[in-house]
């Protein structure tokens, strides 16, 4: 039986960290404060705005919601944007994406107009760029650093390991790649038209999965002894009876008997993404001048 890594367990020592952090913050004089954009009515927006809403209350930050209707224009979000920039009271900004309707076309020239130190997840070209270069340009995707968290969290050493990221986004794969090259590992990148992924899965020490893909991630793609990182959140509508329920790229009945750990889905990386958000804030606050 392979060891969970549970993301709950490392999501309440981050918030411990960083309600320590806002707090001194505070005595200064300084509210770490996070706005969210959101254009409509997004379902999946609206869930993840609430559960960013209960965990800023956690870690003492506060939040300020900036709504607009979906058919908001380009020039209005910009202006808005730009306004935020200004608001020295805002410390980092989230926009959700995809934008709706035409917006889409144009989300990273909407995108670019926040100013990368309040940039908290990584929207920015030059927030990028940070990652690529291991500059402070911005802050990294907060998905990626909760894998980074995860794994650090429980003593998982990458030095010298061979890893297998599967998946090149440049939301998840491609900057998990950088920041797992910034701690000496050695990475394989998988993406729809490699070969034989199984094949190369199956001989790294650690895979990180975030294809997308449900039950993508089989007996034949792991070994024993291998951890498995699971950033996917796919639609299972077999769980519960038939009821469904959200579920990872990992067949997790065939690859948890084998693998020696892996990230549960939900529980897992998911749990420490508003966590590491939540820092990104923290961590403008205090370099707010």
């Amino acid at each position: 039986m392979a060891k969970l890594l549970s993301g709950k367990e490392v999501a309440a020592s981050l918030n411990e960290s960083i309600r320590e952090r806002a707090e001194a913050l505070r005595a200064r004089g300084i509210t770490p404060k996070l706005a969210i954009v959101r254009c409509g009515e997004n379902p999946s927006d609206l869930a993840y705005e609430r559960g960013a809403a209960k965990r800023a209350e956690v870690c003492g930050i506060e939040i300020e919601n900036v709504l607009y209707p979906e058919g908001v224009t380009k020039e209005e979000l910009i202006s808005g944007i730009e306004k935020l920039n200004g608001d020295d009271s805002v410390h980092g900004v989230l926009l959700f994406r995809p934008l709706p309707g035409e917006l889409r076309k144009c989300e990273s020239e909407i995108a670019n107009h926040l100013l990368p130190e309040k940039d908290v997840d990584c929207m920015t070209d030059l927030s990028h760029a940070g990652v690529y270069t291991g500059k402070d340009l911005g802050y990294p995707p907060c998905t990626p650093e909760a894998c980074m968290k995860i794994l650090d969290y429980y003593e998982i050493d990458l030095k010298g390991k061979n890893v297998t990221v599967i998946g090149r986004s440049l939301v998840v794969g491609k900057p998990v790649t950088m920041m797992l090259m910034g701690k000496h590992a050695t990475v394989t990148v998988c993406h729809t038209r490699t070969v034989d992924v199984a094949g190369i899965a199956s001989k790294a020490d650690i895979i990180v999965t975030a294809a997308g893909a449900l039950k993508s991630l089989t007996k034949d793609f792991v070994q024993p002894g291998q951890v498995v990182i699971d950033v996917s959140i796919n639609w299972d509508p077999d769980k519960k009876d038939g009821k469904g329920g959200i579920a990872g790229d990992a067949d997790f009945e065939e690859v948890e008997p084998i693998v020696s750990a892996i990230t549960p889905v939900p529980g897992g990386v998911g749990a420490v993404t508003t966590s590491v958000l939540m820092e990104h804030v923290v961590r403008a606050a205090e370099w707010f001048r």
